[in-house]
């Protein structure tokens, strides 16, 4: 995240607007028992003053200056704060089942393995076991081989997710100052791996400076190269071909293409609300997929705009979202569906947590959550989702929520799940 945005672009005209939800009838779940049903109006189309944008700093002032860990969030939507003990009797040492769920403790050095439940459903499910790994774990990836590879403030971790043991600490090339916890930590943030294996690529943040993508070779476990890139890499991607890696730079509005053999870069505004609020803009790329089809990143703006990125041309496109609420996490199912994280209101008239789920023709369902989530991820068969409820701001709590995606009907199942869990994978 960032510090409070200020107005929104000119292309917000001024009146008020219905934003339909173009899925069937109502929505997947309800909060605090009042439904939000397929359609509704939304006041004015969210022109934002500088007065608001003061406000906000003001109120939110630890979020730009870079604070330390947060308080965990009490009451209900915290899961009483607490972090639930693992329950290695679930799965026998040296044994990890097939489904169980990892997740980045961004709230403690560890990775915690998670029993997802009866058939994934989050029902009956609990943490299995915990395994240290470095300081403020952020995002992680897990190869056809069983190994993790996570992304914390002084270096990317390896972990054998079969044996639940670290295997290896990777230091980081790039300099980015004392290792520290908080949202503005330096060290690994976004992390990917390429199709092929071999390579592991971070994007490593230097506070206050453009940050790095480094390159680590699953082999050796050895970093064999470093490209120069924005600031705060808050996501890595890599091309369906392995040809190129992406970064997406969260505090200078943009993405930065890294050519995978000579490590040549180069950089891509997205920005579909334009760049006036600078650094005290909320109105950045967070997180982004790769469209298989055609190697377009999709990069979802404030639950209002779906920003198209054409990386050969550097083109950027704008579909429409209906979520309107700030958004974080995006994951892709294997049918093409695209999930979004809303992570919930920045301003007076945005909505409440969701998660976005988006046809590849463009229609939308949008499932309420019951407080802020950071990322998602998406089962082997397409059918759940589980978002993290670890959120890189306050309000965070510790576990996971799961969202059946085939069933509209049915609650999502809050699940107890490691420390303000931010990145997940489905081993």
């Amino acid at each position: 995240m960032t510090a409070p945005r200020g107005p929104r672009a000119a292309t917000d005209a001024p009146g008020t607007r219905t934003a339909s939800r173009t899925a069937p009838g109502t929505l997947a779940a309800s909060r605090a028992g009042s439904p939000r049903t397929a359609s509704r109006t939304i006041p004015g189309p969210r022109a934002r003053r500088l007065a608001l944008g003061l406000l906000a700093a003001a109120l939110l002032a630890g979020c730009a200056s870079g604070t330390t860990e947060a308080t965990p969030a009490t009451g209900a939507s915290a899961a009483s704060g607490a972090v639930a003990a693992p329950d290695p009797s679930r799965a026998p040492e040296g044994r990890t089942p097939e489904g169980t769920l990892l997740v980045a403790d961004f709230g403690s050095d560890t990775v915690t393995f998670v029993d997802p439940g009866r058939d994934g459903s989050g029902e009956g499910g609990a943490p299995i076991a915990s395994v240290k790994v470095g300081t403020a774990p952020y995002g992680l990836v897990v190869g056809e081989d069983g190994r993790a590879w996570v992304a914390t403030a002084e270096g990317v971790a390896v972990v054998d997710t079969r044996q639940r043991t670290r295997l290896a600490l990777v230091p980081y090339e790039t300099e980015s100052g004392p290792v520290t916890t908080g949202e503005y930590r330096g060290g690994g943030m976004g992390i990917a791996l390429a199709p092929d294996g071999k390579h592991v690529y971070v994007g490593v943040n230097v506070p206050g400076e453009d940050g790095a993508v480094e390159v680590i070779d699953t082999a050796t476990r050895e970093v064999t190269g470093t490209a120069p890139v924005g600031m705060r890499p808050f996501d890595v991607d890599v091309s369906p071909d392995g040809r190129e890696v992406y970064a997406t730079d969260h505090d200078s509005f943009d993405v930065t293409a890294v050519d995978a053999d000579s490590l040549k870069t180069r950089s891509m505004e997205v920005a579909p609300y334009g760049t006036e609020g600078g650094l005290g803009s909320w109105l950045k790329p967070h997180y982004a997929v790769v469209r298989p089809a055609d190697g377009k990143l999709l990069l979802p703006f404030e639950g209002e705009r779906l920003a198209v990125l054409d990386p050969r041309t550097g083109k950027v496109t704008i579909e429409r979202m209906t979520a309107d609420t700030h958004q974080h996490g995006a994951a892709l199912a294997p049918d093409g569906t695209l999930l979004v994280v809303g992570t919930g209101p920045i301003g007076s008239d945005d909505e409440d947590p969701s998660l976005t789920v988006r046809t590849p023709d463009g229609q939308e369902r949008i499932v309420p959550l019951d407080g802020p989530h950071e990322d998602v991820a998406v089962s082997e068969d397409g059918g759940t989702a589980y978002v993290t409820g670890g959120f890189t701001r306050d309000g965070y709590w510790n576990g996971i929520t799961v969202v059946d995606l085939d069933d509209e009907e049915s609650e999502p199942v809050r699940l107890a799940a490691g420390n303000r869990p931010l990145g997940i994978a489905v081993l």
